[in-house]
């Protein structure tokens, strides 16, 4: 099953969440506890439109017009920063569309080369995962309708083991058989989905 369909949906979803955000909440804790609000968006902003576009166009980090934005200290926060991701993130998901993006392999930003459709996935996964984040830390709802859940579940689930190895994911927490789906992919990363700040 091609992943793009699936992730222009999660990024419209992902895209109110963002536009929703009050200048007042950048500093405000998220689930993600090594990131307050501004960092996470510099995150998402970074990963699921930048490298994404360049992921899916299998090119590198030299190809960016400026190659500084993968600094760690990168702000992406100036001017109609909402709007510019917006753009950016339609240019990443309308280039997963194009033919032969899911397919071979490419790079997330540095060397190692990775199934496309597998980098596909986890693209995807953070902009469900991430906008949950950021819709839980201020104050609004990540419209994620189920498939678009089990999809994410899904591809969550193929790298979910290694994410724990590197620390990106915390231990699954447990979820009751009738949890929503969505709450289903946010304990298998490690989120308890009754998270407030």
């Amino acid at each position: 099953m091609r992943i793009q369909p699936l992730m222009a949906r999660a990024a419209r979803s992902a895209i109110t969440v963002v536009r929703g955000v009050r200048p007042g909440q950048l500093g405000s804790p998220t689930p993600c506890t090594e990131y307050d609000v501004r960092a996470l968006l510099n995150h998402l902003i970074l990963w699921t439109g930048h490298v994404s576009e360049l992921s899916a166009r299998k090119r590198t980090v030299a190809d960016l017009p400026d190659p500084a934005i993968m600094a760690p200290d990168h702000d992406f926060l100036h001017g109609d920063w909402a709007k510019a991701y917006d753009a950016q993130l339609d240019r990443a998901v309308a280039a997963w569309g194009e033919p032969g993006a899911e397919g071979g392999t490419t790079r997330m930003g540095g060397d190692t080369e990775l199934p496309a459709d597998f980098v596909a996935q986890m693209l995807f996964g953070e902009l469900v995962l991430h906008g949950w984040d950021l819709a839980r830390a201020t104050g609004q709802r990540l419209d994620c309708p189920d498939d678009v859940a089990r999809a994410a579940y899904d591809a969550t689930a193929r790298s979910a083991d290694q994410a724990r190895e590197m620390g990106l994911f915390g231990a699954a927490v447990e979820v009751p058989d009738t949890a929503s789906e969505l709450d289903k992919v946010l304990a298998l990363s490690g989120r308890d989905p009754r998270w407030t700040p």
